[in-house]
């Protein structure tokens, strides 16, 4: 009896290394971007998902050690319940811009009244007055809070329309300028505040194992 249970042991624990080296294979394998997402889709019950770490945005330790890495390389941490893989499957520099905006609303103002505002904000503004003030006071979104502060942003942060205006280099920075979306009924007093800016960002595939 102590025989057969030593022989089902050996193997239970044989059949989990084999499954560890299988999983560990497999995440080797993944070398892109494409295959990464394709392996979270497909295996569904595990939890896994690829996240992107910002170089400007994310000052953790986490994120440090992740920089540190060379695409295709991994990290692991375990603990006592799991373990956490972390794979870096693509390192690029992006291009972001660095804006500030003032948004009036169509749908509250006629396009006579919006055009007038327009007009005072960008006289005001190359008067003197700081943009941060003249947002607080004119802008009709949350971002007025902000001073009308947008952030970096890139390709794909912003409504498409909005990006084709602004997203481009065709401005230099304190260029002051106006952006229509009419579908929208968006509109827009718009200030570079900053040089095209490149940041490097990582896609990284995480993946949480239970620890058996």
């Amino acid at each position: 009896m102590l025989k057969n249970l030593l022989v089902l042991f050996v193997c239970i624990s044989t059949t989990l290394c084999f499954s560890q080296n299988d999983f560990e294979s497999e995440l080797d394998s993944i070398q892109t971007l494409d295959e990464a997402k394709i392996y979270v889709q497909k295996n569904k019950s595990i939890k896994g998902q690829v996240i992107t770490f910002n170089k400007e945005k994310h000052h953790t330790k986490l994120a440090d050690e992740l920089f540190s890495l060379g695409k295709g390389s991994k990290k692991v941490y375990k603990t006592d319940m799991e373990k956490t893989y972390y794979k870096v499957v693509d390192k690029n520099e992006i291009p972001y811009q660095k804006l500030s905006y003032i948004f009036l609303d169509g749908t509250k103002k006629s396009m006579e009244e919006i055009n007038i505002l327009r007009q005072n904000i960008i006289a005001k503004y190359k008067n003197g007055f700081r943009f941060e003030d003249l947002a607080k006071h004119y802008s009709m979104d949350n971002n007025a809070n902000r001073g009308g502060d947008l952030g970096w942003v890139t390709q794909g942060d912003l409504h498409p329309d909005f990006e084709a205006h602004v997203l481009n280099d065709s401005h230099d920075v304190n260029d002051i300028f106006t952006v229509d979306i009419p579908d929208q009924k968006w509109y827009y007093v718009i200030l570079k505040t900053e040089d095209t800016k490149y940041i490097e960002e990582i896609k990284v595939l995480k993946i949480i194992e239970p620890v058996k």
